[in-house]
């Protein structure tokens, strides 16, 4: 009942950062992929040169991002929002009606700047000012955007394209964002939301707000990104070489596909249940913890070759998904304050999107040299064991610099008569 009462008292937030995250989707590279096959055949390009066109735009996305970041610090939600949808739409249309490779090139670089870019950006800056106590829980429900784009796109996107072909339903996507997202995102973020509105039955420390040149020179952050940027960087190189993969152990792709509607519900599932543990716990509580189902998940790839590890694998891979797509929207906030959180977030979801295009390019590398791929697997999850010792440190080394800056704040005027008379349960 509690978390009904908090989606009903905050619909019209939590929608507009949820619509952010699922129309991203046009910019997310399980959509785009989609028309992978259409756009080799009309430009007469290779797997490979193809490949390498997208690595460069998505480079050169992440790249830029750091660059907007700011407007995020200087402008309204809703006005940024406004831009980018816009701007995400001309990107779809461009690639409708692109006819030689430098417009496909400014399209595919477009799409991914403001569709996995800014549009990511925009939604997680705006929830984590938004939101305080409840970040946790916030995050975790606008990240459901992303859960369920990845699980509908695909199914309309091949539907809409038997009727208008691939370019058509490009155009058709643009449509949708003027005439549907556009105005329903624009009212949802156009009124802010202060978080001191939220109850709490002791006033947190303020968080101080640092700079992105403050926080760029502390090792913890470094420390952190080294988890944080774990995940693009193994989960896009499992998916990008699954054909490989499958092949190399025998299993059927009808069935390993079939294991991403297992993925994606877990995924939900956890999403959510990591937004209840970070509103209780902290997200900084959650680091050591948060990357063990995807070291788990490398071990089962690395060690099994029965066809029923697939499952298990999924289901691994799902737990950490949840956990790492509502961490890394409440850690930044928690630790770095919000004034420069547009900035701070900018720099980190470039990162991202820079781990998730060497993922696939280094892999694919060592597999040319004749480096055994589920030894790679294995390397990633032993990677995610011993970053996970390292998080347990800065974990324990943060929650005592909170407990001490808490301890340094005056007892609320109930807590006073607790202490003085407590209730009969704590005497």
């Amino acid at each position: 009942m509690d978390f009904l009462r908090f989606m009903g008292r905050n619909a019209r937030w939590l929608a507009g950062g949820f619509l952010l995250c699922f129309f991203s989707s046009f910019g997310q590279t399980f959509y785009i992929s989609l028309s992978n096959g259409d756009i080799r055949r009309e430009f007469d390009l290779s797997n490979g040169a193809f490949g390498v066109v997208y690595m460069i735009a998505t480079l050169a996305s992440a790249a830029t991002l750091p660059l907007l970041g700011w407007l995020l610090d200087r402008f309204k939600a809703w006005q940024v929002g406004c831009a980018t949808v816009l701007s995400l739409a001309l990107a779809t249309a461009l690639m409708a009606v692109a006819g030689n490779l430098p417009l496909l090139f400014l399209s595919l670089y477009l799409l991914r700047l403001f569709g996995q870019g800014m549009m990511t950006e925009t939604a997680m800056t705006a929830t984590g000012r938004w939101f305080a106590a409840n970040r946790g829980r916030a995050m975790s429900i606008i990240s459901l955007g992303f859960h369920l784009g990845t699980g509908l796109f695909p199914l309309i996107f091949v539907s809409v394209a038997a009727a208008l072909g691939w370019r058509g339903t490009w155009l058709a996507c643009g449509a949708v964002l003027v005439v549907l997202a556009l105005p329903v995102i624009v009212y949802t973020t156009h009124k802010d939301r202060d978080p001191q509105s939220e109850p709490k039955s002791r006033a947190k420390p303020d968080v101080r707000d640092w700079t992105l040149k403050e926080v760029l020179a502390a090792p913890s952050f470094w420390l952190i990104a080294s988890a944080v940027l774990a995940p693009p960087f193994i989960v896009t190189t499992l998916f990008f070489h699954q054909v490989y993969l499958t092949n190399l152990r025998g299993w059927s792709l009808e069935v390993f596909a079939s294991g991403f509607a297992v993925m994606s519900a877990t995924t939900l599932v956890f999403a959510l249940i990591a937004g209840g543990l970070i509103d209780r716990f902290s997200a900084v509580r959650l680091l050591p913890v948060f990357l063990v189902p995807m070291a788990l998940a490398c071990f089962v790839v690395w060690q099994f070759s029965a066809e029923a590890s697939i499952f298990v694998f999924m289901v691994c891979l799902g737990v950490s998904n949840g956990f790492s797509s509502t961490l890394q929207g409440a850690i930044l906030p928690e630790l770095y304050g919000i004034k420069h959180l547009g900035s701070l977030r900018s720099a980190l979801v470039a990162m991202m999107v820079l781990s998730s295009a060497l993922g696939p390019g280094v892999t694919g590398l060592l597999i040319d040299q004749q480096v055994d791929y589920p030894l790679q697997i294995g390397v990633m999850g032993l990677y995610c064991v011993a970053i996970s010792v390292v998080m347990l440190v800065v974990s324990r080394r943060q929650v005592a610099a909170a407990v001490e800056a808490e301890a340094s704040l005056p007892l609320s005027p109930q807590q006073a008569i607790d202490r003085i008379d407590p209730q009969p349960g704590e005497r």
